[in-house]
């Protein structure tokens, strides 16, 4: 991140602060998606939580730690958006009219579709560890820091985490019937 970009937002330059926006909220939209599992809900946390960091951006102390201070702001909204939105949207997805190529594919389509159902049933925090270990990258001592949290804390939501997805998919390789295999 441009240092003097945020530099400039900091001392309320709406451009520069623009700028940031445009350069950090793909990255953020995809952090809030994945923790929260909803595409709308998703773009409402993202709103909230830049109005956030733009209200305290001047507050920022440690300008090199702008993207950990963006995240925590964001799974923070997260946290908070969640609960008063506990409504239960189906994911729908447009599949191909033609039939499977191979029976792999089907299964590939199935497990993905367990594991999808086994992370929305994982708790908030430890989806957030999840999302900004696995999918951003970041060190789980970077995780924690970020997060607020103890390092332990940090490690146990990423094992109970990764444990409960791991069950998922050991119980979405239980062989079933496919489509052309129902009994009649």
């Amino acid at each position: 991140m441009d240092r003097d970009l945020i530099e400039r937002a900091r001392a309320g330059d709406q451009n520069a602060f623009a700028e940031l926006v445009h350069q950090t909220s793909d990255t953020l939209f995809g952090i809030a998606r994945r923790i929260l599992r909803d595409p709308d809900l998703a773009e409402d946390v993202l709103q909230n939580a830049l109005v956030t960091i733009w209200r305290k951006l001047p507050h920022l102390r440690d300008v090199d730690r702008f993207d950990a201070w963006a995240f925590r702001i964001l799974v923070n909204s997260c946290y908070t958006e969640a609960p008063r939105n506990r409504r239960w949207t189906a994911v729908v997805r447009e599949l191909p009219l033609e039939r499977a190529s191979h029976v792999d594919d089907v299964q590939a389509f199935l497990d993905r579709d367990e594991l999808e159902q086994a992370f929305r049933k994982l708790p908030l925090d430890q989806r957030a560890v999840f999302v900004l270990h696995h999918h951003v990258g970041l060190p789980l001592v970077v995780v924690a820091e970020t997060l607020g949290i103890p390092d332990g804390t940090a490690r146990s939501r990423l094992h109970y985490a990764t444990r409960a997805l791991r069950v998922a998919f050991d119980e979405a390789r239980v062989p079933r019937p496919l489509l052309g295999e129902l009994p009649a």
